[in-house]
């Protein structure tokens, strides 16, 4: 089964639940807000998958499982090789296509979609509208965990869809490429101070996650409405674009809208504000302009 697009219905997700090649994960993780202010304390949404998911669902916890324990900052990218092995023992192989979704905002969902694009596993998908158009739609759920057999993964990682900070500071001296930030225009400007020091990384937009979903309905925009979001910052035209935000969770949401707009030459910057400013001496813009 190849998935076309990297969105799929939930018409479409109801109808291929019985396809034995498909595997189907929740990956819901909250972010509670540090009593200080800044940052995030991340919790696993299992317990609540154990009690109600999309039937044949497994879960996948960014947290414990997907995210570089050593690498001393939230959510990091493991290596391709460990991350496949984890990937592969709930059950993903080369011969199988994989949907995504979690509660909330779908970028826990964008998250592992990008991560398994970037060691060359393309047939992943996420479902738009997530748990709560399911759910909304009176579709069915159980409890039950799945017993997919271990798989066997291939790896050919696309190490240009990750970028870093010694590639940032690039970036902010040259102005070059375009760099988008996913972060709400209020934690943007500096307005709210979410991660220690205010602002954004000098010359770089902002398009806000939040503004690429309908609220209505949880579902991604329709392209022509997304490529107006980003028409000034001049991402659908650039040979290169980077997107970052808090930890590079919610700026994997702007990857997937770019890729619906055809735009498909996109990196992430991993560490994003969460090691931008760690440093001091790195700066930081205020204001609504890039």
């Amino acid at each position: 089964m190849a998935l076309p697009t990297p969105l799929v219905t939930t018409d479409w997700l109801a109808d291929h639940l019985g396809d034995t090649d498909l595997r189907v994960y929740d990956t819901t993780i909250y972010l509670r807000h540090k009593s200080d202010g800044f940052g995030y304390v991340p919790e696993s949404g299992r317990a609540e998958w154990q009690q109600a998911h999309i039937p044949g669902a497994g879960f996948l916890d960014v947290i414990a499982e997907l995210s570089d324990a050593d690498a001393g900052l939230p959510f990091m990218m493991p290596a391709p090789e460990r991350f496949a092995a984890t990937m592969a023992a709930h059950g993903v192989a080369d011969g199988t296509a994989v949907v995504l979704y979690n509660k909330g905002f779908p970028m826990w969902s964008t998250r592992v979609w990008w991560m398994l694009r970037s060691i060359g596993f393309d047939n992943v998908a996420v479902l738009d509208g997530g748990w709560e158009k399911w759910q909304r739609e009176g579709r069915p759920s159980d409890a039950a965990a799945p017993a997919w057999p271990t798989g066997t993964l291939s790896v050919k990682p696309r190490p240009e869809m990750w970028v870093d900070k010694a590639r940032m500071l690039d970036v902010v001296a040259s102005g070059s490429p375009v760099t988008v930030n996913a972060l709400s225009p209020e934690v943007y400007s500096g307005e709210k101070n979410q991660y220690g020091r205010p602002g954004h990384l000098p010359g770089t937009h902002n398009v806000f996650y939040g503004s690429l979903i309908d609220a209505q309905t949880g579902e991604f925009l329709p392209p022509e409405q997304l490529r107006e979001l980003f028409a000034a910052s001049g991402a659908l035209a650039a040979d290169e674009v980077i997107t970052y935000c808090g930890g590079g969770i919610s700026a994997t949401m702007d990857c997937l809208a770019l890729e619906l707009c055809g735009q498909r030459k996109v990196a992430v910057y991993d560490g994003s504000m969460s090691e931008w400013v760690r440093d001091e001496s790195l700066p930081l813009k205020l204001g609504s302009e890039p």
